[in-house]
């Protein structure tokens, strides 16, 4: 896309992402997309008057890869002649103490970062290099983990600082696609790094991008992205007027909570659990909707129930989820201890299992390898081997009649994604059991402690 500029310089100007004389910070990883974004900006900025700030967080997780990326970001902010500001972070160690997974834990170390410096040198802006190819990843990411409508329709193109509200996000790529932008870097000779990571099967984000989206593409829809790219513009459109309207009704209350469209009973719902600091969840959501007055647990010594009006009220829960967890790497053979339960693994290749008591076999590839061990959580959902549906954990464990009290101490592993792949003294999951086509088979045993 040679014209890059003119068309990221329109919608700057037309979605009002930015206005004269803004100071602006620069997410800049050293990859090709905020490598264009940071130099895309530079040639606008003169005639917009903009003042250009570079921002690189050096997340430690690629060793002399990591280092020479800051090293790029720094030759380049000094070619061409902007402020840099530069910090590392031990996301890995970050991950283990929070457990977070490494996604999740460099995602939220990245925003800090940015807000943080933002701040400090009084700048209200900060551009990203999100595009049109990581909407479209996104979009099946939050498909696969059951999201609503309001995630369906994406990152937006200007929104608050997930660390810090005061500070405005803006994404000037949304609508590029990767191709655009890697031709616009090789007409500029603009140099980037590649990260090897993006590559790696380990993480569900890049096996919709590596395989999903290629497969989809060539044998369903060649104008895939396309596609997804304007469902998601009108989804999020019609999210966003409905979540005007549920923010409008409590004013109000007209109609009755019980007589309004389900649609706005769940945003309405929606609403007040984030409130309460609760992801949104469809099973918890219908839960309260539909049995007004009846606790639902959401958390570590809470409940909360709907009233025949619409409010939410909560309660303290006499048992409370353990929110522990810890995140694995399935590198070779290791071991390792959790909630009272000892665990072994090795990756061998796929061939005929030994069975037996505390032993599961799983398809290795599909697991990936970084997993997450933690116990159940409200609104866990789970498919057993064998089973034609993913059913309620909870339901699961009454049918497996597994003592109420012993219930919230089972360990439960799940991939980086958040899939639950095993529940001690559960079946193992209908989607990662061995098959005909299995290459790598992860062999895995446990036993708990004797208390």
């Amino acid at each position: 896309m040679t014209d890059l500029l003119p068309h990221v310089d329109r919608s700057l100007q037309d979605r009002g992402l930015l206005s004269p004389g803004d100071a602006v910070l620069v997410g800049v990883s050293g990859g090709v997309d905020s490598m264009v974004l940071l130099h895309a900006l530079k040639r606008l900025a003169p005639r917009r008057r903009w003042k250009l700030v570079v921002a690189h967080l050096n997340h430690r997780l690629r060793g002399a890869d990591a280092d020479a990326d800051e090293r790029l970001v720094r030759r380049t902010a000094k070619a061409l002649r902007l402020p840099v500001v530069v910090e590392a972070a031990d996301v890995k160690r970050f991950a283990r103490r929070s457990g977070m997974s490494i996604e999740m834990a460099g995602r939220k170390l990245r925003h800090e970062f940015f807000a943080r410096t933002a701040a400090g040198q009084g700048i209200q802006t900060v551009a990203l290099a999100h595009h049109a190819d990581d909407q479209v990843e996104l979009f099946f990411l939050r498909l696969f983990r059951g999201t609503g409508a309001e995630g369906l329709g994406g990152m937006k193109w200007r929104s608050p600082s997930p660390a810090d509200p005061s500070i405005t996000l803006v994404r000037p790529l949304l609508d590029v696609n990767k191709a655009g932008l890697r031709a616009f870097a090789a007409s500029k000779k603009i140099r980037f790094r590649e990260d090897d990571s993006n590559r790696s099967s380990d993480f569900l984000r890049n096996r919709i991008r590596n395989r999903l989206l290629p497969l989809l593409a060539k044998e369903y829809q060649p104008a895939l992205s396309r596609t997804v790219l304007r469902l998601m513009e009108i989804v999020g459109a019609e999210s966003r007027l409905v979540s005007e309207i549920a923010d409008a009704w409590p004013k109000t209350r007209l109609p009755a909570f019980t007589a309004l469209p389900v649609a706005l009973q769940r945003r309405i719902l929606q609403a007040q659990l984030a409130q309460f600091g609760v992801a949104s969840d469809f099973d918890l959501i219908d839960s309260l909707r539909r049995s007004p007055d009846a606790f639902v647990s959401i958390g570590p010594g809470l409940e909360v129930a709907c009233r025949t009006n619409g409010d939410l009220v909560t309660r303290r829960a006499p048992a409370a989820f353990d929110a522990s967890e810890l995140t694995v790497t399935l590198a070779g053979a290791g071991r390792e201890a959790f909630g009272g339960v000892d665990l072994r693994w090795e990756t061998a290749t796929a061939g005929a299992p030994r069975f037996g008591p505390g032993r599961e076999f799983f398809d290795a590839e599909k697991v990936g390898r970084s997993i997450v061990l933690r116990h159940w959580r409200a609104g866990d959902r789970f498919q057993p081997i064998g089973a034609k549906a993913a059913a309620k954990l909870q339901d699961l464990f009454v049918n497996a009649k597994v003592p109420r009290d012993e219930r919230r101490r089972l360990v439960v592993a799940t991939t980086a994604g958040g899939e639950i792949f095993w529940v001690e003294k559960l079946r193992i999951a209908e989607r990662f059991k061995l098959t005909p086509s299995t290459r790598q088979r992860l062999d895995w045993a446990w036993k708990r402690n004797s208390r």
